[in-house]
């Protein structure tokens, strides 16, 4: 059979471009130079995420060059169309990071228009920064077409004075110079090599997890989450990847069939070993809704007591992505995690073939030569790390990093404020002091809008030597960078009336991350006395993409989605 004359029955496409009454519709493809045997294959989108903005999208167009020879050669017609994005590490500290999690949903809203709008047949998406990947999954899940997701790969490691750097290494250089840890001359120096090329953040950064739980839902090829976008594998894979997709529209596996219950279990089964980003807490409600998929926050805490830390990765670790996949990559920790009965073996990934068929091969434990990845005897941590804090503070829970404290309890003044400016200035002018617990508040969902990261404050931090002796919660979020004794997606949001917008500087709070409690203590009577003189602020923004996003989004316990109707 020729290999360009796939037999696929019933394509979205044939509604359009056959028929008499659909001859306009024809002619529009004719003069993009299309023949008329070109209208019995698949139309095949190929979501683009390039762009110069970032270096974690720059190296992107090469991937989807690649993926549009795979649908050519493997007999579809590419249709390519761009998507956004932010990039959070540039846009961290100003107004521009409240526009980060917004990109999530026009990412989404972006691919779902063009591929439900052009009436494609399936689609590639490819992407690099931090909200490209679920905004593009979620736009996948509501299209639902076959489809596959391209990570644009990890950035390599940079070299400053024989030690490797990535890109927190800069935000925690500024609270060491601030600190006069470090001369104004180290910290440039660290500013101009920790970035060495395309790529996206190194470590097991928001990017990197995601991409990382993308693999073990199916939904993207085994390995491809941990490939370095300036190496060649990375154009391969993509290529692969396209003519994988090509199958799969003929198999007719759609995204629906692969993120499942069972499936969202794999994937975060895989973060908690990992030791990914708090963001994938928020992201993967987000996915989960998107999929109608049941699945609420107190799941990853039911997944994280089973589910031990096995690599040793960034921020709170030694190692980066890079290494990871030169330990063995995903498919080594799933292996693993499969032999111990912790993933479910039976789900289905976009090649066809079940979990358990793909790790078929995978050695069951890692190798002796590497300390990446821990045996499953030996793990980093007998639990997983990303916690959910519940109290009077949190009634909907919040998220934590416990992992690698040397104190997983503290109770302190709270040092309060309304945004993250002033808290960073704060640190920088030596204002906090060990055993203080810092509010980052109105910044969530609604409030900030946007809920931007606190990157900016974390990294001063810990660059100060704070990071284990101060506390800090916020209705906000945290990079995939950060670590310490930091307590984010406080829900309900202070905009909301959620308790953390009646907290008072000196106040005592209570962070006890062995058992799970957030809490204000503070008398109820006195908490209540507090809410009903409380008045909810005007909103930041009444036109635009902004205002919209802060009068739809919902609470952060739910993955802030704008569609929660």
């Amino acid at each position: 059979m020729d290999k360009k004359t796939i037999p696929i029955r019933n394509l979205r496409s044939d509604n359009i471009t056959q028929g008499k009454s659909r001859a306009p519709n024809r002619s529009m493809y004719y003069g993009m130079g299309y023949k008329e045997t070109d209208f019995g294959k698949p139309m095949v989108g190929v979501a683009n995420g390039h762009s110069t903005i970032t270096p974690c999208n720059s190296g992107l167009q090469k991937l989807a060059d690649a993926a549009v020879r795979g649908i050519e050669e493997a007999g579809g017609n590419p249709q390519i169309f761009g998507t956004p994005t932010i990039s959070d590490g540039m846009a961290m500290g100003t107004e521009g990071m409240k526009y980060s999690l917004v990109s999530r949903e026009v990412i989404a809203d972006c691919i779902e228009t063009c591929v439900q709008g052009q009436w494609m047949d399936g689609v590639v998406v490819i992407g690099g920064c931090d909200k490209n990947m679920p905004g593009g999954l979620m736009g996948m899940l509501r299209a639902n077409v076959p489809a596959i997701y391209v990570y644009g790969g990890t950035i390599l490691p940079g070299k400053w004075k024989g030690q490797d750097l990535n890109i927190v290494s800069v935000f925690e250089a500024v609270g060491q110079n601030a600190a006069g840890k470090i001369s104004d001359q180290e910290l440039k120096d660290i500013e101009q090599h920790a970035i060495p090329g395309t790529g996206s953040c190194g470590g097991m950064y928001t990017a990197n997890t995601m991409s990382s739980a993308f693999e073990a839902l199916g939904i993207s090829l085994p390995y491809s989450s941990t490939m370095a976008n300036p190496h060649d594998e990375k154009q391969n894979s993509a290529k692969e990847s396209a003519k994988v997709l090509m199958e799969a529209i003929r198999k007719d596996i759609k995204p629906r069939d692969i993120v499942t219950r069972k499936s969202l279990e794999n994937a975060v089964a895989v973060i908690m070993a990992t030791g990914g980003s708090t963001n994938a807490v928020l992201h993967f409600l987000a996915i989960a809704h998107a999929a109608e998929v049941e699945w609420t926050i107190d799941d990853f805490e039911r997944v994280r007591r089973k589910v031990p830390v096995l690599c040793d990765l960034k921020p709170s670790g030694k190692y980066l992505a890079v290494d990871l996949h030169e330990a063995g990559g995903i498919p080594q920790v799933m292996k693993m995690l499969l032999n111990a009965g912790l993933l479910h073996g039976d789900c289905i990934t976009i090649t066809g073939q079940t979990i358990a068929e793909v790790l078929k091969d995978v050695p069951d434990a890692p190798r002796k030569d590497q300390d990446v990845i821990r045996p499953m005897a030996q793990p980093m941590y007998k639990e997983g790390h990303l916690a959910i804090l519940k109290g009077n503070l949190s009634p909907e829970g919040a998220v934590a990093k416990i992992t690698g404290l040397k104190k997983p309890v503290m109770t302190g003044p709270a040092r309060v404020f309304d945004d993250e400016q002033s808290a960073l200035q704060a640190i920088l002018d030596g204002r906090i002091k060990a055993g203080d617990v810092m509010v980052l508040r109105y910044l969530g969902p609604k409030g900030g809008p946007g809920m931007p990261e606190m990157l900016a404050p974390t990294g001063a931090l810990i660059g100060a030597g704070l990071g284990e002796s101060v506390g800090l919660i916020t209705d906000g979020r945290f990079s995939g960078g950060t670590w310490g004794m930091v307590v984010g997606h406080v829900a309900p949001e202070a905009a909301a009336g959620g308790t953390i917008a009646f907290v008072k500087e000196g106040d005592s709070i209570t962070i006890d991350s062995r058992q799970l409690i957030l809490e204000l203590n503070v008398p109820a009577a006195e908490i209540e006395k507090r809410r009903a003189a409380w008045t909810a602020p005007k909103p930041r923004y009444t036109r635009g993409v902004q205002a919209k996003f802060a009068f739809n989004a919902g609470s952060a316990s739910k993955g802030a989605v704008l569609d929660d109707f």
